[in-house]
């Protein structure tokens, strides 16, 4: 499987999508494509664009529908004619390379009580979102589209929030994830033991390293630690593979949690 990105070079900002706090918006790219834009400038910054990364292309892997993820080059002339004075500086604050995700048109925000999701990909997306600590995917916020009469994966962003402290994440690496009694597909994912075993055999150390290594270094530089680009890669890498060798901790959580719903 490829897993590189291509990089586009946005070309004309169309609207905010005023949705959580970072802003995002859908634009228009060279390669007349829309995406829904995600900022290094806004909220948590490129630490939320490294979650939907590496988030998304494990969930590519294991074989969910994403939108394509691309890397997107915003220059520093880019929306000065934007009259919005919040949205002028998120643009002067994002010029270099973000992450944009292919705009579904006509795609509608996935309905629990409307569509039933069967117990298989339901097992699956809660195995997926508690492996990468995702804590935003509930009733309030399902961060998944109907397109095509197919569900979609969308927004990673929340995901492997130990890196906005950065302390003790050996700790939160074998942590059971208790958010995930939240999890708005908890109540179907009944074989959720199969899909563990069949996750763990695709997610390889290599597969995981390659997926890490997609991280631009411009990304890497940061002010809260002393590590460099390559030692942040290692933390990175080092999570995802102990989090994977103790999925016990997580499956036994989301199954105990389960179990006080149905």
């Amino acid at each position: 499987m490829d897993l590189s990105l291509r990089t586009v070079t946005v070309t004309r900002y169309i609207l905010p999508l005023r949705e959580g706090g970072s802003l995002p918006a859908l634009a228009e790219a060279d390669d007349d494509f829309k995406y829904v834009l995600k900022f290094r400038g806004a909220g948590h910054g490129v630490k939320a664009l490294i979650s939907e990364l590496i988030g998304g292309k494990i969930a590519q892997v294991l074989g969910f529908r994403i939108p394509e993820l691309v890397f997107a080059n915003l220059s520093e002339d880019f929306g000065r004619s934007e009259a919005d004075e919040e949205i002028q500086d998120l643009l002067k604050a994002s010029c270099g390379l973000n992450l944009a995700l292919h705009y579904l048109s006509g795609a509608i925000t996935y309905d629990p009580g409307a569509v039933k999701i069967d117990s298989k990909l339901s097992s699956e997306i809660v195995w997926l979102d508690a492996f990468l600590t995702n804590i935003d995917r509930t009733f309030r916020n399902t961060n998944m589209l109907i397109w095509h009469k197919e569900l979609w994966l969308i927004d990673n962003g929340a995901s492997l929030y130990f890196h906005h402290s950065w302390d003790n994440w050996e700790k939160n690496a074998v942590s059971p994830f208790v958010m995930i009694k939240d999890h708005v597909l908890l109540p179907q994912a009944s074989e959720l033991d199969d899909v563990n075993m069949r996750f763990k055999s695709i997610l390889t150390p290599e597969i995981l390293r390659e997926i890490v290594e997609l991280i631009p270094t411009d990304w890497l530089h940061w002010n809260d630690t002393e590590l460099s680009p390559e030692e942040i890669k290692e933390v990175y890498y080092r999570f995802l593979m102990i989090r994977l060798e103790h999925s016990d901790n997580f499956l036994n959580e989301a199954k105990n949690a389960r179990a006080k719903v149905i």
